[in-house]
């Protein structure tokens, strides 16, 4: 069994002191991972427009934003000018790299793609995912292969624009198996692995699961069927592949703690701690299935989110994805 781990680098303090942090419980744990990086401006402080989204107080509330993230980051694109995460942070993010983990695109303007894109139209999510590839590839020196949108926000502008940038796999949705996204009629030419797991700040504050505690849930999720797994992550698991989101500004820092309980929790039960890269090399890409890209919420989570959708996938929440 493979678990892939996803790595999502929001902010730049999560670039400068979350990512040399995961860095070095993933050696120590003889894990691989995909890091995605964002690559532009720094405007976290301009998350406050969520205010009006269904859940995000209670968000808020149960995972303390201020603490994980610091008031300097929340700052950032209104008190305080918004910083160049690439520009300043160049170094970091080739040290994921050259401790042998995968990189890729996470995107250009974190804050303005996820708050942004069902609003703007298909030459705007464009032009952001040029930019994004321009950026990672003057850090890195090659072009990007794997992306993975912020937020899980996508739109069919966005898939077409994988095709055309020459992503040959990406991460952006919320789902239960490897799958290739029906676009414009047809199957997609850039494959989905999406999430399958809940994150640790979805899972805290709900049902009892505190910080110390949240480890524990999310290794009941992950135990093989024998030992009583749940339905849900039971056919994840049946596909030989979970894919664990998770971020640099979270378990990077005050959650790195759960973090490492995690990665030994999970070699335990006999998981291949792989990145992106590695879980995509297994895959007979011919043989996945086309499914659909909809719009709709997770537990624990504010506002709508790129969801995996049963084949053939139909009707308005569809729709209202592929009209973005």
């Amino acid at each position: 069994m493979q678990l892939a781990l996803k790595i999502d680098v929001d902010t730049l303090r999560g670039t400068r002191e979350g990512v040399p942090a995961l860095i070095e419980a993933l050696t120590r744990a003889h894990a691989r991972a995909t890091f995605l990086f964002s690559l532009g401006p720094d405007r976290t402080g301009r998350a406050i427009r969520r205010v009006f989204r269904p859940g995000f107080f209670g968000k808020v509330a149960r995972t303390s934003v201020l603490e994980h993230y610091g008031l300097k980051t929340l700052l950032y694109g209104t008190l305080l000018p918004a910083p160049d995460i690439a520009g300043r942070a160049a170094a970091h993010m080739r040290a994921a790299r050259d401790a042998g983990h995968e990189v890729g695109v996470h995107c250009f303007d974190h804050t303005g793609w996820q708050d942004l894109l069902a609003r703007r139209d298909a030459g705007w999510a464009r032009e952001q995912m040029r930019l994004a590839v321009q950026r990672f590839t003057r850090v890195f020196g090659v072009a990007p292969v794997v992306h993975g949108a912020a937020g899980w926000q996508m739109s069919e502008a966005a898939l077409l624009a994988e095709e055309a940038l020459g992503f040959r796999y990406a991460s952006d949705t919320r789902g239960s198996a490897p799958f290739v996204p029906w676009i414009e009629g047809r199957r997609g030419r850039c494959p989905q692995l999406p999430t399958t797991l809940p994150t640790l700040d979805e899972l805290i504050g709900l049902e009892g699961v505190s910080g110390a505690s949240v480890h524990e849930r999310l290794l009941q999720l992950t135990a093989p069927p024998a030992a009583g797994a749940s339905l849900a992550a039971g056919a994840a698991a049946s596909a030989g592949l979970h894919v664990f989101t998770l971020h640099a500004e979270l378990e990077g820092m005050k959650l790195l703690g759960s973090f490492e309980r995690l990665l030994e929790g999970w070699r335990a039960q006999g998981y291949a701690l792989v990145s992106l890269a590695q879980a995509f090399a297994s895959l007979h890409v011919e043989r996945l299935p086309a499914a659909r890209i909809e719009a709709g919420g997770v537990p624990g989570r504010s506002g709508t989110l790129a969801l995996q959708a049963d084949p053939p996938a139909s009707g308005r929440a569809a729709a209202q994805i592929e009209k973005r």
